[in-house]
């Protein structure tokens, strides 16, 4: 008797499910099975590793190479990483463009983390130009939002939004726009700003598919913000909390309708949030406290795992 015979008796009597057969089946086959996600994942620790060896070299042993020697290195690496992708990328279009080879956005992001290493040293010791910090950060944001958008690359688009944020927040807190140190409405404006911004280029036609990255950067960004405005007393920690519950209202709204699962998590999980912090502030005994815990926490996760099978299903 064969061992597929076996594996279908086994699946009839109960032994193993329909799927534990299938990737057995496989196997005895000889079956060819993807290992793309797994590829993708070495290449992503292999460029965060390297990236990381890079930086501690420099912060190391910068005064026994020199400047030259590593800004001529980072320059040298950041210049081949170009190369290779103008030399191997499709042209530009404002659809979504399927470049060649697992390698290729593994080259841009780290040509781009790379420069970013560079930038940074040129500031700290070199003091490049006349540009402080948040210009840096400006120069970096622009860098990279246009290799992100020529060469169709989401590792580079966050990069992008996260230097931007980085210099919008120094300009705000220069403006005095930001009460009492506080980071909350320099998160707001950001959060504000760059939903703005993806659904503009959306409906521009400009890379349409960059609209989800956007959406999920605004939206964390918004959430949080919001969050850590519930704690205030009075009026203020109303207002932040009917803010905070009409976004996770709208979030899921919006991601049942879109079919975007992660949205809907974001509006149940932040409000859920929201309003716990706010009763469990004027509860003063800790045995009611645990028991709402337990049961508001456990009609939260069944909630999401039964909208969790309701889009598999549709999906």
């Amino acid at each position: 008797m064969s061992v597929l015979t076996r594996l279908e008796q086994w699946k009839s009597a109960g032994a193993i499910s329909s799927a534990q057969c299938d990737v057995l089946s496989a196997l005895v086959r000889k079956d060819r099975f993807s290992v793309f996600v797994e590829l993708n994942t070495l290449l992503y620790v292999g460029v965060l590793s390297f990236v990381a060896g890079v930086g501690w070299m420099v912060a190391t042993y910068s005064a026994d190479l020199g400047d030259a020697a590593i800004l001529s290195a980072l320059t040298g690496v950041f210049s081949w990483s170009l190369y290779y992708c103008f030399a191997r990328a499709l042209p530009y279009s404002h659809l979504q463009v399927e470049h060649p080879g697992l390698a290729f956005d593994y080259v841009l992001y780290l040509g781009c983390l790379v420069f970013a290493i560079e930038l940074g040293y040129l500031q700290a010791r070199v003091h490049f130009l006349p540009l402080d910090w948040d210009s840096s950060l400006l120069l970096a944001s622009v860098v990279f939002f246009a290799l992100a958008y020529r060469f169709d690359n989401r590792f580079v688009l966050s990069l992008a939004l996260s230097s931007l944020a980085g210099w919008f927040g120094v300009r705000v807190s220069r403006f005095g726009l930001v009460p009492g140190g506080s980071l909350r409405m320099y998160a707001l404006a950001y959060g504000g700003l760059v939903a703005v911004a993806g659904t503009t280029l959306y409906f521009a036609g400009v890379k349409k598919h960059f609209l989800e990255a956007y959406l999920h950067v605004a939206a964390n960004v918004l959430f949080l913000s919001l969050l850590s405005g519930v704690g205030s007393r009075g009026a203020e920690g109303v207002f932040y909390l009917l803010a905070l519950l009409g976004l996770a209202a709208l979030a899921v709204v919006e991601g049942v309708r879109f079919r975007r699962f992660a949205f809907v998590v974001y509006g149940v999980v932040f409000g859920y949030a929201g309003i716990s912090f706010r009763l469990l502030r004027d509860i003063g005994s800790f045995t009611p406290a645990l028991a709402y815990l337990v049961v508001s926490g456990t009609i939260v996760i069944v909630t999401l795992v039964v909208l969790a099978r309701r889009f598999g299903r549709d999906e």
